[in-house]
């Protein structure tokens, strides 16, 4: 499996934040973003990614509502979602809506490249 690498959809509204993650993990992955939550699941469903990085709070669908639709979707239900989210409260409903892991922001590079690398490995 030399030269495979794995896909992470990045899903946030905010460019900055897209491009801090893609930046964090560059080399290791290849990538797909997605700027609301009608759009990530749309390319969710094409492109079939190793893992989803999700925003919470998101345009036209947020982030629990996209979660809820991964999990319902035979071909998703399985794929490892990292749930970001500047609302402390926001991480218990995430876990139990089936996210992978939750994050705070603000997070550092080091940290979202991390919990990337856990997340992927744990889904073997």
């Amino acid at each position: 499996m030399a030269g495979f690498l794995a896909t992470v959809l990045i899903c946030d509204d905010e460019p900055a934040l897209r491009e801090l993650i893609r930046v964090s993990l560059d080399g290791r992955f290849s990538f797909a973003e997605a700027h609301d939550g009608v759009e990530c699941l749309a390319m969710a469903r094409e492109l079939q990614p190793d893992i989803v990085v999700l925003d919470m709070m998101m345009p036209r669908l947020n982030g629990l509502d996209v979660l809820s639709e991964l999990r319902a979707d035979e071909e998703l239900a399985e794929t490892p979602v990292i749930v970001l989210t500047a609302q402390p409260a926001s991480r218990e409903e995430a876990m139990r809506g089936g996210a992978s892991r939750v994050m705070l922001k603000p997070f550092t590079p080091d940290e979202i490249s991390a919990a990337v690398e856990e997340v992927l490995a744990e889904a073997g």
